[in-house]
């Protein structure tokens, strides 16, 4: 006997249905895999999906709790050379035309023993990498955008096009600008910094020892990242409308701009990709959850990136989540209930908050032309730079591995 129109139009069934096939939405998905099992049905849906990659110039750094999570979920080893290791930071304070670049504060030295607090990968890598992971692990991957959903007591309906997907659990890692979050009505707090990133990538003369430079300008900072060979990845922050018209230069012009602040430290530097802008500001969700329906990563939250922690805080987001779905599906409660989405809530609320005011507070008290405010911060890094135990709090809280951490932020499978 055949089957029933309706039967044949049924949705399909999963366990978690993800909307976003970003670093962070890959990243959840293995990490539920990981927990779940092998049985799970895990979807990912992103019209991206298929895609090269190799567009994307962007570098990310990676902390050590980010790299014990991805070394747990089996990626880590399939970036081969493409991470390089930050064995050292700089911090400098000046103008943009002084000659001098005074260093005030010093990060040297291991998380562990022989264990970086970071390392710089290519955006693209990870995307390759964490994409090859998705695919032998069986996870359904939907090149097309999440359309809209609903939810009732028992599941999520997910619209994608013409078909539906049926989920005890819908994510939204859809990225700062998430359509899924305003679907679900929640609303976030923002602002803009009047600031934007010109990230690109560079080639220069001399090794850079694995060292990272942070100079502080009065527009922003100016951030010099290794990567693999003589390159680094630079984020170089402006007033909006003086970053567009930087990287809209004729390349004679930019690369004058670009060595004015490079410095001579590392020789002769050339830009080997295009630049490109992004605007910077503020943004956090008043909640991280609705029924059956979790935001993580920008989604949920958007901070300024003097620290690096964007994209960290989102694989936090990521190994708490898949934490608190994990142990309420072995106990044989509703992972996607309310005191487990809560539980998920309450363990990543206070350190986005926390990480997000400490931003804040750093752009506006480093990003200005105060000669009073630049006399006390070079005399509190100067402070901070004498007290070695007070920067080891600050390299462990940096790279995730104070408070509360999740299991695969300690490289523990879950």
């Amino acid at each position: 006997m055949g089957e029933t129109a309706e039967a044949a139009h049924a949705p399909q069934r999963v366990d978690v249905a993800i909307a976003g096939g970003g670093l962070a939405g890959l990243s959840l998905a293995l990490a539920l895999r990981d927990g779940l099992g092998p049985d799970a049905r895990i979807a990912v849906l992103d019209p991206t999906i298929g895609r090269d990659p190799s567009g994307d110039v962007r570098a990310s750094a990676i902390a050590a709790g980010a790299r014990r999570l991805l070394t747990t979920l089996g990626v880590w080893e399939r970036l081969g050379d493409a991470a390089e290791p930050i064995r050292s930071m700089i911090v400098t304070d000046s103008r943009t035309r002084d000659v001098a670049r005074p260093v005030f504060l010093t990060f040297d030295g291991d998380v562990e023993p022989g264990e970086p607090f970071a390392h710089m990968v290519p955006n693209a890598a990870m995307l390759t990498a964490l994409g090859a992971a998705a695919r032998d692990a069986d996870i359904l991957l939907i090149p097309a955008p999440v359309s809209g959903f609903s939810t009732d007591r028992a599941g999520v309906d997910v619209s994608y096009g013409a078909d539906r997907l049926r989920a005890d659990l819908l994510v939204a890692c859809d990225g700062a600008r998430s359509r899924l979050r305003e679907m679900a009505g929640i609303q976030s707090v923002s602002w803009a910094y009047g600031q934007s990133a010109i990230t690109f990538t560079v080639e220069h003369e001399r090794p850079h020892e694995g060292r990272a430079d942070e100079h502080f300008l009065p527009p922003g900072p100016f951030a010099t990242l290794p990567l693999p060979g003589n390159r680094a990845s630079i984020v170089w922050t402006e007033r909006h409308e003086e970053a567009r018209r930087i990287a809209d230069l004729p390349d004679f012009l930019f690369q004058e701009e670009l060595e004015q602040r490079f410095g001579h430290g590392l020789g002769w530097v050339k830009r080997v990709s295009k630049p490109v802008v992004h605007p910077l500001g503020f943004a956090m969700a008043r909640s991280f959850i609705g029924p059956r329906f979790a935001l993580v990563g920008d989604a949920a939250h958007v901070i300024h990136p003097i620290a690096g922690q964007g994209l960290n805080m989102g694989l936090r987001d990521v190994a708490a989540l898949a934490e608190a779905v994990t142990d309420a599906a072995r106990v044989g409660l509703d992972f996607a209930g309310p005191d487990v989405l809560e539980r998920y809530q309450r363990w990543r609320r206070f350190d986005t908050l926390a990480m997000g005011v400490a931003t804040d507070t750093l752009n506006r008290l480093f990003s200005n032309r105060s000669d009073a405010l630049r006399l006390v911060r070079d005399v509190g890094l100067g402070l901070v730079d004498r007290l070695p135990r007070l920067k080891g709090l600050f390299i462990k809280d940096a790279a995730g591995l104070t408070g509360q951490v999740p299991r695969l932020l300690r490289g523990e499978a879950l």
